[in-house]
């Protein structure tokens, strides 16, 4: 007979459990061993914060259910940031938490764990008793799955060491749940209102990611002969569209900042039409009209005016409404004619043909919004074509620049991770991916310091692809025990620092108001030596060329896996997007 915490083990890795990420203590150390004994590969943090944010980034990026494991008391509460990142940002996983046994009323350990996690927005089941422990973590697993959030299954140390009658063999089959359709009621208003658009745009979040609606959604594109966008939470969906303006809100493009609040009709599927992806609701258009779709009825309407609902599954959705438009006549949805089409034409905002002047879809005419003129400035106006006044020096570094140069450099089968900053946007801007898995952004919570474990997250679950770190120093100095984890478990990665010496968010925004930042100022730290003594490589650079002197010769398999890259950038450039993060404090 095994005990309770051995069964629960056993079961887990039936489940699914592929890797597990956490920090050992006594009070997970046998379900832990019980795991990694049938089949599941422990990856041991140096934090228990780092721990949960490696779990949420690795079901983020594979798919599959994260599995954390840390210690009671004090193991939950070093979690507690990287768990609210994942419960906002409805991560399945489950986490493994020890608990102190109910008789245990002075234990130091004891604290009130279920009312903690509950009040962060995770979901708390508990081992009741030897005979239901292992029905108890199959819930648990199974609402993971279901309910999309992370799930802190709590083991009482009392419960896990008693014999248990069942050895977590011979489970419940899972259940098959197709996605959700949406109501024919919902679907034909919608599909009405889109047929009749001159100029519609789609913009799709991190819902459509998870429901593999890329294709329905452009095949729904071109049929409507509309532009796409993506939510930040949704970049990479449409990598490589002609027609995609890539990220919607505090990152869009020259072209998208123009282009999206033309759109008379917009199309929101997956995304919550926040004040990030909507620049505080100004970005669209006063007068477009505005179809969300989401699988949660109450994430409808939440942040943005919505003059059509519908509840759905997001690629189950686009089905519906691609199926409703047959029997119209499509836009016809030109292709760019060639590389030069259009190269170098602004368009002002007023070249749009107005609806008097061609039909929708039901109309039989041409919405006017795929042309080459319009190709060409989507091409013209993304970050990387946009020109700007290099504010380099001998001794630091543009981030704009450093930002393009690893977009060359790098391989273009990336995974790109990035912390919270006054950086954080020069990666998405200038760093392209090659699907959405190809970007982890944990900013849910807004929290610094996750980026680094989010990238060792992403990049067990995709070896296959190198993955990029970026980071700011403060981020940088919060997670710098995770740097020898990165060079433990020998990781191909990258870690970019963009070191301005400070907290650049509140040094931009409040010295121009006068008040004093020295309070967010710090000496130079040299990453590239904390790399080195950590067990990886380091560097420093200051200009583009040094990016050719160690980045070339790192991807082409001189040193060690992993390598830091202590950027010293130019202080003084103020991100695009502050404005728009601070009007949401």
């Amino acid at each position: 007979m095994v005990n309770v915490a051995e069964a629960v083990g056993r079961a887990l890795a039936g489940l699914g459990a592929r890797h597990v990420f956490g920090l050992l203590g006594s009070g997970n150390f046998v379900v832990t061993n019980a795991l990694v004994e049938h089949g599941a590969t422990f990856l041991a943090s140096r934090h228990e914060g780092g721990a949960i944010t490696m779990a949420d980034a690795y079901a983020r990026v594979s798919g599959q259910v994260g599995v954390c494991s840390v210690h009671q008391g004090p193991g939950l509460t070093n979690a507690m940031t990287g768990l609210t990142e994942a419960a906002k940002s409805r991560t399945p996983l489950v986490m493994l938490t020890a608990d102190t046994a109910a008789s245990a009323i002075r234990s130091n350990f004891r604290i009130e764990q279920d009312n903690l996690v509950r009040a962060v927005g995770a979901v708390t089941e508990r081992l009741h008793g030897p005979a239901s422990a292992v029905a108890d973590a199959f819930r648990a697993w199974r609402r993971a799955e279901v309910e999309r959030r992370p799930v802190v299954l709590m083991l009482p140390l009392d419960v896990q060491a008693a014999p248990s009658p069942h050895d977590g063999r011979d489970l419940p089959a899972p259940l098959d749940l197709p996605p959700t359709r949406p109501a024919q009621a919902a679907i034909s208003p919608a599909v009405e209102l889109l047929a009749g658009a001159q100029r519609p745009l789609i913009i799709a979040g991190r819902g459509a990611v998870l429901a593999n609606a890329r294709e329905p959604l452009e095949r729904l594109a071109e049929q409507l002969g509309a532009l796409l966008a993506t939510s930040a939470n949704g970049n990479g969906l449409f990598a490589g569209n002609p027609w995609s303006l890539g990220i919607s809100g505090g990152f869009a493009s020259p072209a998208a900042l123009e282009l999206v609040p033309q759109a008379d009709v917009v199309l929101s599927v997956g995304a919550g039409l926040n004040m990030w992806t909507t620049r505080h609701g100004r970005l669209l258009s006063p007068t477009a009209t505005v179809i969300q779709i989401d699988h949660e009825a109450d994430a409808l309407g939440a942040h943005h005016r919505v003059d059509v609902a519908v509840v759905g599954d997001a690629a189950e959705a686009a089905r519906a409404l691609l199926e409703e438009l047959e029997g119209r006549t499509p836009h016809p949805s030109p292709l760019p004619e060639g590389e030069g089409a259009g190269r170098g034409a602004r368009l002002a905002p007023t070249f749009l043909p107005s609806p008097s002047q061609g039909g929708g879809v039901g109309g039989g005419g041409s919405s006017g919004w795929r042309t080459p003129e319009v190709a060409g400035r989507i091409r013209t106006g993304s970050w990387k074509a946009t020109p700007y006044e290099d504010a380099g020096t001998a001794t630091q570094i543009d981030p704009r620049t450093l930002s393009a140069a690893l977009n060359d450099l790098l391989p273009a089968e990336r995974t790109l991770a990035v912390d919270s900053g006054h950086f954080m946007g020069y990666p998405p801007m200038y760093l392209r991916v090659p699907d959405p898995e190809g970007f982890v952004f944990t900013q849910a919570f807004q929290a610094i310091g996750l980026g680094l474990a989010s990238a060792i997250g992403a990049a067990v679950a995709r070896p296959d692809r190198l993955t990029v770190a970026a980071l700011g120093d403060g981020g940088a100095m919060m997670a710098l025990p995770e740097l020898e984890t990165v060079a433990r478990l020998g990781l191909r990665m990258l870690i970019v620092v963009y070191n301005d010496a400070a907290y650049g968010a509140e040094v931009h925004h409040f010295g121009p108001q006068g008040h004093p930042v020295e309070l967010v100022q710090f000496p130079d730290i040299d990453f590239a030596a904390l790399g080195r003594a950590a067990g990886l490589d380091g560097a420093t650079v200051r200009r583009r060329k040094d990016l050719d002197t160690v980045v070339t010769p790192w991807l082409e398999g001189q040193g060690r896996p992993g390598l830091v890259l202590d950027a010293k950038v130019v202080p003084t450039v103020v991100a695009e997007w502050l404005e728009e993060a601070f009007r949401g404090h």
